[in-house]
């Protein structure tokens, strides 16, 4: 019989992760958690959040500025700095992904028995990238017409929180959204001094990103002089990263750190070759069970660009 390719079998079978059977206790979950997030270049910066409950809050903590006082020599005033205590709440929601494989398959390609474990990274690698898209893009209120609203439909992502509670600055109405230095710098404008502490972070797509590029490099030809790594990687001194899943007409401000995905201690990870399905159609059954919710800890300390012009 002839072997078939990785390609080919990657092609085949596209979706999710672990193989093991059953219930992950907390340090698998983390694990697992883990390999998900490190696929994407944005995934290791957010915080990634362990829950029991699929409901709840995440406490915040903060410090007031301006607190220290005279000290005056055997007197106390009676003044004590107290730090402020709030929530951010939190509702995850249920969401599996299911695949299989043949027997045939498994026998058959160049890869051998490994071929399972081979898949199974795939598809921890995509779960991850399927969570970053959803966490950003997210929006229980998309079209049915949508093309993705199976996917998009399943919680409120990040994107729409900020322009829906944070800082905007639209660029629809200012040179028709066209790309230029403005665009940082009035968004910045936007952003409380308070904030602005050497954590935050340009985060955009990898085409707006390149469009960025081609706006200096303009300038280098039209103007003359030459531009630094430092000025294309970091406007306004503020270093940038390329998140594939945001949507090119947006750029965001924020630090990573402000951003937080939930998950619960309830992940699943199932495996059967058994039943009558799996004897009568000789294949291996997977589906992967948890639960997930994207949050924002602080929507003043962000800035959202909209209206850029299409690339």
């Amino acid at each position: 019989m002839m072997s078939i390719s990785n390609e080919q079998i990657i092609q085949k079978t596209l979706t999710t992760s672990g193989v093991t059977a059953g219930l992950l206790n907390p340090e698998q979950a983390q694990k697992f958690i883990k390999q998900t997030f490190d696929a994407t270049p944005l995934g290791p910066l957010t915080r990634n959040v362990l829950r029991k409950s699929k409901t709840g809050e995440i406490d915040k903590i903060g410090i007031a500025s301006r607190i220290l006082r005279k000290k005056t020599e055997n007197v106390d005033d009676n003044y004590r700095a107290k730090p402020t205590f709030s929530k951010i709440e939190y509702a995850t929601t249920a969401v599996r992904l299911p695949w299989e494989i043949t027997e045939e398959t498994l026998r058959e390609n160049i890869e051998g028995q490994q071929l399972e474990e081979i898949v199974t990274n795939l598809m921890t690698a995509q779960v991850g990238v399927d969570i970053e898209d959803l966490a950003i893009n997210g929006d229980t209120e998309i079209a049915e017409t949508d093309e993705d609203y199976d996917f998009l439909k399943i919680n409120d992502g990040w994107l729409k929180q900020l322009l829906d509670g944070a800082h905007v600055e639209d660029r629809s109405s200012k040179s028709s959204g066209a790309m230029k230095i403005d665009v940082y710098y009035d968004a910045l404008k936007l952003m409380p001094n308070k904030y602005n502490n050497g954590k935050l972070r340009w985060l955009m797509s990898p085409k707006r990103k390149q469009e960025w590029d081609k706006y200096l490099l303009d300038k280098v030809i039209t103007v003359g002089g030459g531009v630094t790594d430092a000025i294309m990687n970091s406007p306004a001194a503020i270093p940038s990263i390329e998140v594939p899943s945001l949507p090119d007409s947006n750029i965001i401000l924020i630090d990573p750190k402000n951003l937080i995905k939930v998950y619960t201690y309830n992940m699943i990870i199932r495996k059967t070759t058994e039943g009558k399905e799996a004897i009568m159609q000789d294949k291996r059954f997977y589906i992967i069970h948890f639960d997930f919710d994207a949050v924002i800890e602080e929507l003043d300390a962000a800035v959202v660009i909209k209206g850029l012009a299409s690339i």
